[in-house]
C-alpha cells in the first residue's frame, strides 16, 4: 500500500475532511465524523480516534466520556486525499444512542 503525507490531505474551506469510521476485523461502518489538522494529529500520535465537533466547535476524544474508545489500527485515505478511512477496534458501541454503529437504521 502506498503511503501519503498528511499535509498533501485536501481539508475543506472549514478546515475540516470527512473520516469514515470502520471495525477492523468486520469491516462493518460504524459511523462518520470530522477531522481538523489537530484532531487527526492527536489520533495519529495516541493511537485513538479524536474528532472535530462542529455543533461544539472543539476537540472530541472518542469515548473520553462513554469508555468506548475507539484503538487505531490504520488510516487510510482515498484516491482525491480528501476523505479519511479510519479502521479501529472499538471497545464499545459508537453510536451515542448505544447502537453498535451509527447506521442503524434504513430508508
Amino acid at each position: 500500500m502506498k503511503t501519503i503525507l498528511i499535509e498533501k490531505i485536501k481539508f475543506d474551506v472549514n478546515g475540516l475532511v470527512p473520516a469514515i469510521v470502520q471495525a477492523a476485523e468486520t469491516n462493518e461502518v460504524l459511523m462518520m465524523a470530522w477531522m481538523n489538522a489537530e484532531s487527526l494529529r492527536l489520533t495519529i500520535e495516541s493511537g485513538e480516534t479524536w474528532f472535530w465537533s462542529r455543533s461544539r466547535s472543539e476537540l472530541w476524544h472518542k469515548g473520553a466520556t462513554s469508555g468506548n474508545i475507539q484503538s487505531v489500527v490504520e488510516i487510510r485515505v482515498d484516491c482525491d486525499a480528501d476523505t479519511l478511512l479510519v479502521l479501529v477496534n472499538p471497545t464499545g458501541p459508537a453510536c451515542h444512542t448505544g447502537e453498535r454503529t451509527c447506521f442503524y437504521r434504513s430508508i
